[in-house]
This record gives C-alpha cells, sequence and structure tokens, in this order.
C-alpha cells in the first residue's frame, strides 16, 4: 500500500467512509509553491505515523467539486477527517509540529 494515497472524486467518498482510523487530507495544485513546500513535510510525517492514520492528497485541478464540496477556497490546504467528518483544518503552509498537533487527539 502506497504511504500516500492519490484520491479522485470517484473514490473520495469511498476512502473517507471506509476506514476507522484518521484521514489527513492536502487538497494541493501542481503549480502552487506552497504546495510543493508542503508536499516533503506531509510525506516525512506519513512515513512516520502510517500505521495509525491514513494519508491522502487531492488536486484541487483535477477534483473541482471536491474542492467545491468542502469549501477549499486557498491551498494548500489539510482536512482531517474522522468518523467521515471534517474535524480539524489547516489553511497555508503547514510545519510537522503543526500537523502532529492536529492529528494528536484523534490517534
Amino acid at each position: 500500500m502506497k504511504i500516500v494515497l492519490d484520491l479522485s472524486e470517484t473514490d473520495f467518498d469511498e476512502c473517507i467512509l471506509g476506514t476507522q482510523q484518521p484521514i489527513l487530507v492536502d487538497f494541493y495544485a501542481n503549480w502552487c509553491s506552497p504546495c510543493r513546500m508542503q508536499s516533503p513535510i506531509f510525506y516525512e510525517l506519513a512515513s512516520e505515523l502510517k500505521d495509525r492514520v491514513v494519508f491522502a492528497k487531492v488536486d484541487v485541478d483535477e477534483n473541482e467539486a471536491l474542492a467545491h464540496k468542502y469549501k477549499i477556497t486557498s491551498i494548500p490546504c489539510i482536512l482531517l477527517f474522522k468518523d467521515g467528518r471534517v474535524v480539524s483544518k489547516a489553511e497555508g503552509l503547514c510545519t510537522k509540529a503543526e500537523l502532529a498537533e492536529m492529528l494528536i487527539k484523534y490517534i
């Protein structure tokens, strides 16, 4: 299994609803410089917590309906899902510590 899943409109709901683990989702775009800076931080945390948290990425350019559904107005935007609903949100570039802080009460 991949450390970070690439989700799209076709498999997003199934993934979000299909697990008991918290799911951290990075909404990004390839052209976005802060998104490119966020990616290695996201992957590093994913490699450390892969047994306790599901990590996923959604390209907002290819999945506009998802971006609209979750009111993504700036990127990077990271949403934390638990039991199929958003429980935390962070906009802009986040440090590894900030992402870990988002997760701490859900793992």
